[in-house]
């Protein structure tokens, strides 16, 4: 293969051209900047305004220094909890970004296969495509044959097949992610090899494009929209009140005084009892703010970023804590693009309609049956908890069974992989001599479409780990059963055996 790839000096070439495959970052905020821009808070400058009175009056010793010390530890602790929280989650998220342009795959430079990471592939390189990979860049398939599960980009579960483009290819504008020669980076290799040629790199790919679409954008939060409202507010009632407030206490010390006349008769009372009257109106609107408002929407914005870090979403801006809590409604496409965009198995169903919902909760024969087929009768591999490899729906069986590992274990002799002619696959095996059934003897593993293998069915194993004759009429009832879940979009696979300790030939 030493005619596929570019050499070192095209590679460099091809860098001053169209740079390499490094997503831009917004440039990064400091601590200090974060904290200033949270002082723009609605709440947190009637606060500011409120405090700086305060000071003012402590000075002229008409206020009280605890409340004023108050204030300011409100508005610290307010800005500093929800500026810690965002600076905190910010580099949590650079980590993972750093992280993803660390990984290496591997590439053809001058003709031979080099790991390289990344982010320094650049348009033109011939990229490896291997079975768990993630396709790295926007590019066309060269050579081999690929499935990929594109639900990252697109939200469809259904792989698609990739093959080699013809020689008169040519990558346009357009992005099809149907095409069979097309590969963009974030797709998912599940089944086969192959290599590729970059031909978009960096922010020039789809993905890259739609990492740009979702870069920050300054708009206010639906809570920080309610804060201005809540503050004009504030600042309206306060103003109405201090007004009141302020000619009620001139009023009252005119009728004292004997009438407007007396009252007014003395210049200096007049402008002592204003500027009384004016130092209580503004007590009534420092009074009217609410200080521990914005440090109890800082606390608990912070506190639910941790719970859903826990459940494996960063969020990154406390804004997204806020607008979540603002939904009402939640609108998808067809296509479930903000779903898993994965299969996931939701109950087993037995030849006699037994059915359970989680794997642990399968009798004993049954679970033995289906680890076996799980883990033998498929092309994915797990390691260290991650699976790599097979297709969709294997990975999908691998994710139901969990942790669970046989205390037995079988040898695999042969393995046939799924193919859409025969709708199934099958593994030979040589069961584990102290297995309850099928001890050290050869037995055949099948997994498939229930249509094609039913059937063939002649018996099916009860709860007791028991064979049982499979009637005419158990099929029947299984049938409409599949029919009444294909109505619920829930999709049946059958798990069969072949052989057994009777030296039967019924499936």
């Amino acid at each position: 293969m030493s005619n596929i790839g570019l050499t070192t000096e095209e590679a460099r070439l091809s860098l001053a051209a169209h740079g390499n495959n490094a997503l831009s970052t917004p440039p990064r905020e400091t601590f200090f900047r974060k904290l200033l821009g949270n002082f723009n808070d609605p709440i947190i400058r009637i606060l500011l305004v409120a405090l700086l009175v305060n000071v003012v009056f402590v000075y002229m010793g008409q206020a009280d220094v605890l409340e004023t010390v108050g204030i300011f530890v409100a508005i610290l602790l307010a800005t500093f909890v929800s500026t810690w929280a965002e600076y905190s989650n910010e580099n949590a998220f650079r980590k993972l970004q750093e992280e993803a342009g660390r990984i290496t795959c591997k590439v053809w430079r001058d003709g031979e296969p080099v790991e390289l990471p990344i982010d320094d592939i650049v348009t033109g390189d011939a990229v490896q495509l291997e079975a768990g990979d993630k396709v790295a860049v926007d590019g066309v398939l060269l050579s081999g044959s690929v499935k990929l599960d594109q639900a990252a980009l697109n939200g469809e579960s259904e792989e698609a097949e990739k093959q080699p483009a013809p020689a008169d290819f040519t990558w346009g504008t357009e992005t099809d992610f149907l095409n069979p020669c097309r590969l963009y980076r974030g797709s998912v290799v599940v089944e086969g090899q192959g290599v590729m040629r970059a031909e978009k790199v960096g922010d020039a790919s789809v993905y890259g494009q739609l990492t740009q679409e979702l870069k920050e954008v300054d708009r206010d939060s639906p809570l920080k929209v309610k804060l201005k409202n809540l503050a004009r507010k504030i600042s309206y009632f306060g103003y109405a009140g201090a007004v009141l407030i302020f000619l009620a206490v001139l009023l009252h010390k005119m009728l004292l005084a004997g009438g407007f006349a007396r009252y007014t008769a003395n210049p200096s009372v007049v402008i002592g009892d204003m500027l009384q009257a004016l130092i209580l109106a503004i007590i009534i609107i420092v009074m009217a703010v609410p200080e521990g408002l914005p440090l109890m929407i800082a606390i608990v914005s912070s506190l639910n970023m941790k719970k859903m870090l826990r459940d494996h979403v960063l969020v990154r801006k406390l804004t997204g804590i806020e607008t979540a809590g603002s939904l009402n409604l939640l609108f998808t496409d067809k296509t479930g693009t903000i779903t898993k965009g994965q299969l996931e198995v939701v109950g087993f169903l037995t030849g006699a309609l037994d059915e359970y919902g989680s794997f642990g909760k399968l009798p004993e024969t049954l679970k033995e049956y289906t680890y076996e087929n799980v883990v033998q009768n498929t092309s994915a591999v797990v390691t260290e908890g991650s699976i790599v490899g097979g297709n969709i729906t294997e990975r999908a069986l691998n994710r139901y069974i969990g942790t669970y590992r046989s205390p037995y274990g079988s040898t695999r002799l042969r393995f046939e992989p799924f193919n859409s002619a025969s709708k199934y696959s099958f593994a030979v095996v040589r069961g584990h001599a102290g297995m309850p059934v099928h001890g050290g003897e050869v037995y055949t593993l099948i997994k498939g479409a229930p249509e094609k293998l039913l059937q063939a069915c002649g018996s099916y194993w009860d709860k007791d780990g028991q064979r049982q004759p499979l009637t005419e009429a158990m099929k029947k009832a299984l049938d409409d059963r599949m029919l009444e879940l294909a109505a619920k979009a829930i999709r049946m696979l059958a798990l069969c055996t072949y052989g057994g300790p009777a030296g039967g030939n019924k499936v």
